[in-house]
């Protein structure tokens, strides 16, 4: 497993060993082993997988209770994936990461516990999974304002994307409850 250190501290890109020949290929996207022995800590409680249509935008999402690090990748299409840090005590604080994920790459993105996640879908649809260490909390989930000029996401769009309400109306960074 290769990793890619990104500019947002502890927001990482894996590159996992890919075995292929004419029948096809093989990867590990989880050992528990190999990712302690990376630094990787993680103690995974949901898998989720979702399906969305091209131009649609899921997020920013974070439970500000109940905090959850993520593994995400895309099995089928591309996606374009962000993370925010919202730990206040970071040196990277408020600061964001994209990264191209599809199923042809095949990387893995590591979200940290105390950061805002979303993505948009750039094929024509895209089979998004991820691991979380924490279970889903309804009532701490909160929604980061997706388009905030003060974060000044550059997200690879070419119209208007496909929003759900609650993140049409997100909380701006200035606004937003953030960890410590």
């Amino acid at each position: 497993m290769k990793v890619i250190e990104t500019a947002v501290k502890d927001a990482l890109i894996l590159e996992p060993k890919v075995f292929g020949d004419e029948r096809g290929f093989f990867m590990e996207s989880w050992n528990q082993r190999s990712f302690s022995a990376l630094g990787l800590n993680a103690s995974f409680v949901q898998d989720n997988h979702s399906r969305s249509q091209k131009g649609v935008l899921r997020g920013l999402h974070y439970q500000i209770k109940q905090p959850q690090g993520k593994l995400v990748r895309v099995v089928s299409g591309e996606v374009y994936d962000v993370a925010v840090d919202l730990r206040r005590s970071s040196p990277t604080f408020g600061r964001w990461v994209g990264v191209v994920l599809s199923a042809e790459n095949k990387c893995m993105f590591w979200v940290p516990p105390g950061f805002a996640h979303g993505f948009l879908v750039l094929s024509g649809s895209a089979d998004f999974l991820y691991k979380a260490t924490e279970y889903y909390a309804p009532e701490y989930e909160r929604s980061l304002l997706w388009n905030d000029p003060d974060l000044a996401i550059d997200w690879p769009l070419s119209e208007s994307p496909t929003l759900a309400a609650k993140d049409a109306v997100g909380t701006p960074l200035k606004m937003a409850e953030v960890y410590p």
